[in-house]
């Protein structure tokens, strides 16, 4: 289903040249950044990677698929950082622990992300939540084998899920 254009709570795409031109400068910095000489040769091959780099940036994922809130994004970093960590002391600590208590088993979790770009990144985030992984999916679930089904890994879930929804603006194509 399309979203209406007139719907105000559906943001706009960019169009394919503002998409082109936000892409090219965000690669040039980063080719500067990797590369700090303004020696025309350096700089001619600078530009044509970049223009390949946001010409292959264009066809692998199309204006229309969506785009990022940055802010959202680089808010969204720390806390992303700090469940890494987390997920790693919490194995570690069961690991070395043989008395911390597991009840491993299954959980469905009904995500709100269609299938597509969106879902992954969703799936590759929560899979670093502590205790859990996704093992499985379907059209509307993602299932996760967790360590302790005592724990609140739907709530972590649905958590995780709002702040990244916060990040993603969702766009018409969504899959191919």
């Amino acid at each position: 289903m399309k979203p209406a254009a007139s719907d105000p709570a559906t943001p706009a795409a960019p169009s394919r040249r503002t998409t082109a031109v936000v892409r090219g400068l965000m690669l040039l910095v980063l080719w500067l950044l990797l590369m700090p000489s303004l020696k025309p040769a350096d700089l001619g091959v600078g530009l044509v990677a970049v223009a390949a780099g946001t010409f292959a940036s264009l066809r692998l994922l199309p204006p229309e698929a969506g785009h990022l809130r940055l802010g959202a994004l680089f808010g969204f970093l720390p806390h992303f950082l700090w469940q890494s960590v987390l997920a790693g002391v919490d194995v570690a600590r069961r690991a070395l622990s043989p008395r911390m208590p597991l009840k491993p088993g299954f959980i469905v979790y009904k995500v709100g992300f269609r299938p597509g770009l969106a879902r992954n990144e969703f799936s590759s985030i929560t899979s670093l939540l502590p205790g859990s992984v996704p093992v499985a999916e379907s059209e509307h679930d993602i299932t996760y084998h967790c360590l302790d089904l005592d724990a609140p890994v739907a709530e972590q879930l649905a958590a995780e899920e709002l702040r990244l929804r916060r990040a993603l603006v969702a766009g018409e194509r969504h899959h191919d």
